[in-house]
């Protein structure tokens, strides 16, 4: 693979391009693609070694901001991710921002960096998350929009030439994912307007692209333990045997959304097949 295969995935939070996208990064890096991530908050809402807002051992938002962007560097840099863009949105707030600034603001990463491939959460936010359904539907419209020479985002200044994305892929996490996720960690559930919502597995027909991530798994490990405010959250891993990791992290799914290159029944093993 040469540095002409550029990917891009556009996350939520600090951690989300480890757990969710880690061997997916460490693969194509390695591999000689060129790799970009979009962050889209700092996640300043989070809980501090365990710890939760307001609490005194809790240094405050705009502390653990800066706390979390660095980790999320120190993880990029394990991954062998080449760039990083933090769009700086407030945290668990994602789902209330101006539809068209957001997607202006990703628009611009897209027609900068060009990639050829997209990765984002899919439209259930994986376990109902907000913030993640929010930047699913965000990243999508800007996918679109990005390849509209005549889309400027209602603003004068430059956004760049238009870009067509080739392909765009949900992650897309079955049964085996699910259950070797919430062994490690615990039941992912998330609570909004009171009603549960909890993780929903894919069926396994509907799996568009399943991505060999065996050989990497050591090294999403490693980008894992760079996040340390969040020690609380992964202290599970620790008892996690290398089996258990590897079926944890040593494939990656997804789900097709579109592609101009490719399609079919056929399952993928490669986000660049067809192109």
């Amino acid at each position: 693979m040469t540095a002409s295969r550029r990917l891009m995935v556009v996350a939520a939070h600090p951690d989300d391009e480890t757990l969710g996208f880690g061997g997916i990064f460490a693969r194509y890096a390695s591999e000689g693609a060129a790799t970009f991530l979009v962050t889209a908050t700092r996640g300043n809402r989070g809980r501090y070694f365990g710890h939760a807002a307001g609490s005194p051992e809790h240094p405050g938002e705009a502390a653990l901001s800066d706390i979390r962007e660095r980790e999320l560097h120190a993880a990029a840099a394990v991954l062998g991710i080449g760039r990083v863009a933090t769009l700086g949105y407030e945290d668990a707030q994602l789902d209330r921002v101006d539809v068209g600034t957001a997607v202006r603001a990703i628009v611009e990463q897209i027609r900068q960096a060009r990639p050829d491939v997209v990765l984002t959460f899919p439209p259930d936010g994986a376990y109902g998350h907000p913030d993640h359904i929010a930047i699913s539907q965000l990243t999508t419209a800007a996918t679109v929009a990005a390849a509209d020479a005549r889309y400027d985002g209602g603003s004068a200044s430059d956004l760049g030439p238009a870009h067509a994305v080739s392909k765009l892929y949900y992650v897309a996490w079955g049964e085996q994912t699910w259950a070797a996720y919430q062994a490690a960690f615990k039941k992912l559930v998330v609570s909004v307007d009171g009603v549960e919502r909890q993780a929903t597995a894919w069926p396994d027909w509907a799996i568009t692209t399943v991505i060999d991530t065996r050989s990497w798994w050591p090294i999403v490990s490693r980008a894992v333990s760079c996040h340390q405010s969040q020690v609380g959250a992964y202290a599970a891993l620790k008892s996690l045997t290398p089996e258990q990791l590897e079926a944890l992290w040593g494939t990656q799914s997804f789900y097709r959304v579109y592609s101009l290159v490719n399609g079919g029944r056929q399952r993928e093993p490669d986000l660049f097949e067809g192109l």
